[in-house]
C-alpha cells in the first residue's frame, strides 16, 4: 500500500467524529474509529486496526480536540496524520444544495457555504463544520474535500425535483426535492452496472433501482447511470418507512397535532423523526429484534414489518414506470445486505412483473456484491455492499488530482 495515497475520510456529528484511514486504490483500510459524546462530561473513543483495538476515555470539549484523540489514537497504532502521508482528507457532507453538484475543494468560502446550508440540515451541515474546522487547524497543508450526499441528486429532472407549492415561495426558501444517501447510490449503481458489464450486458441503458436499507433508508431510480429519482426529499424524512422516521406522511398531521395536541413545530419534529418509523409503529427499531418479535406472534412487530413492505412495493411500482421498465434491482446498506427475510417478504409474489427470487441465493450470507435472482428472472436482482467511506475517498482523490 502506498502511502502517498492514504486519505482520512471523516463523517462528523453534534457529539461524534468518524474516522478511516484507507487506501482508495483498492480499499484496504489502516484504520477506523470513532469518537464519541464530544462536548459532554466524560467522552469515549475507540479504533481498530487490523487486529489491533484501543480504547481511550477522557475529555473533548470540541471537534479540535477530538481530532487530537484521533492522533493520539492512530498513534498507538503505528500510525500518523502528521507525518505527510495522508494525501488528501475527505469529509461526509449532508446537505450541498442546488450549489455543490459535485466533490468540492475547501477553501473558507466553501466552508462558509456549507454552513449556510445548515439551514436545510441543522442536525448535520453544524456538526460537517465542526469537523471540518478542526481538520484543517490540525492539517492545514492537506487538501481538504466536501463530498456531499446531496450532489448525485442535484440534477434530478426537475418534474422530480420539483414541489407542486407556490414557485416564488419554493424559490425563496429553496424548497425542493435533494436527495440523500447519494454517496451510496452512487457508488452502488456504478458497481451494479460495472458487475453486469463483466458479464457481458449492455448496460449504456440500464434502468435500475437501488434501495439503500438501514435505519435511514431510500431508494433511487437510475437510468444510463444518472438518477431520475429518490424517495428522499427537502430532507432525509420523506420517502420509505424508516428505523425511527416516518417517511411520506400527509404534511396536515403537523397542523393537526398542532390544533389537537398542542404540539410545538420542533416537538412534531422530533415526533417524526426519532418516534415513529419501525419504532413508533411496535417500539423496535432493530430488524433483528423486529423479525424474533413476529416469530413469537407479536402482533404490533407483524403489521410494522407489513406497513414497511407495503411503502417498499409502492416506490418499487413507482420508479418501474418512472423508468419504462426495469433491468436491475439491487438492495445495499445494513438491512439490505443482510435481511434475506426483508428481501424475500418484498419479492415474493412479483413473477408475474419479472422479478424471481433465487431463495437459496437471498438466503446465502456473504460479504460479496452478488447476484441473487433465478436464471429466469427477467429483472436481476443483487446485493451489493456499499462503502460510503471509499467513495468519499476516490471522489477526494479525483478532485484533487484534477
Amino acid at each position: 500500500m502506498s502511502a502517498a495515497s492514504i486519505v482520512l475520510v471523516l463523517n462528523s456529528g453534534s457529539s461524534s467524529l468518524k474516522f478511516q484511514l484507507l487506501d482508495p486504490t483498492d480499499g484496504a483500510v489502516r484504520a477506523r474509529g470513532i469518537v464519541e459524546r464530544i462536548g459532554q462530561e466524560r467522552a469515549s473513543a475507540k479504533i481498530a486496526a487490523g487486529d489491533d483495538e484501543h480504547r481511550w476515555e477522557g475529555a473533548a470539549a470540541d471537534h479540535v480536540a477530538a481530532m487530537g484523540v484521533v492522533q493520539e489514537l492512530l498513534t498507538q497504532v503505528g500510525l500518523s496524520l502528521t507525518d505527510g502521508s495522508v494525501r488528501a482528507v475527505g469529509h461526509r457532507v449532508v446537505q450541498g444544495g442546488s450549489r455543490f453538484s459535485e466533490a468540492t475543494p475547501i477553501d473558507d468560502a466553501v466552508r462558509d457555504a456549507i454552513r449556510e446550508l445548515g439551514e436545510l440540515a441543522p442536525l448535520h451541515n453544524y456538526a460537517a463544520v465542526d469537523g471540518i474546522d478542526a481538520a484543517r487547524a490540525l492539517l492545514p497543508q492537506v487538501p481538504h474535500v466536501a463530498v456531499f450526499d446531496t450532489a448525485f441528486f442535484t440534477d434530478l429532472p426537475a418534474a422530480a425535483h420539483t414541489y407542486a407549492i407556490d414557485r416564488e415561495v419554493a424559490a425563496e426558501h429553496a424548497i425542493r426535492r435533494y436527495g440523500a444517501h447519494g454517496t451510496s447510490h452512487r457508488f452502488v449503481s456504478e458497481a451494479t452496472a460495472q458487475l453486469l458489464a463483466a458479464q457481458g450486458r449492455d448496460v449504456s441503458d440500464l434502468r435500475q433501482i437501488v434501495l439503500h436499507l438501514g435505519n435511514g433508508a431510500s431508494a433511487s431510480a437510475v437510468r444510463g447511470g444518472r438518477p431520475v429519482d429518490t424517495s428522499m426529499g427537502l430532507t432525509p424524512l420523506e420517502g420509505l418507512v424508516m428505523g425511527t422516521r416516518s417517511g411520506d406522511i400527509d404534511p396536515s398531521v403537523y397542523v393537526h397535532l398542532s390544533r389537537r395536541a398542542g404540539m410545538s413545530p420542533d416537538e412534531v419534529d422530533q415526533l417524526l423523526n426519532k418516534r415513529s418509523g419501525m419504532l413508533g409503529l411496535c417500539g423496535m427499531s432493530d430488524f433483528r429484534d423486529v423479525s424474533e418479535a413476529i416469530a413469537a406472534g407479536d402482533e404490533a412487530a407483524t403489521l410494522a414489518m407489513e406497513v414497511y413492505i407495503h411503502r417498499l412495493r409502492k416506490y418499487l411500482g413507482a420508479y418501474t414506470f418512472v423508468l419504462g421498465g426495469l433491468d436491475a434491482l439491487t438492495f445495499t446498506a445494513g438491512i439490505g445486505e443482510n435481511d434475506d427475510e426483508v428481501r424475500e417478504r418484498l419479492l415474493t409474489g412479483l413473477e408475474d412483473l419479472g422479478i424471481v427470487l433465487d431463495r437459496e441465493a437471498n438466503a446465502r450470507r456473504s460479504g460479496e456484491a452478488r447476484i441473487i435472482s433465478a436464471p429466469e428472472s427477467r429483472v436481476v436482482v443483487l446485493v451489493v455492499p456499499t462503502n460510503e467511506e471509499l467513495a468519499i475517498a476516490r471522489q477526494a482523490v479525483e478532485v484533487i488530482g484534477a
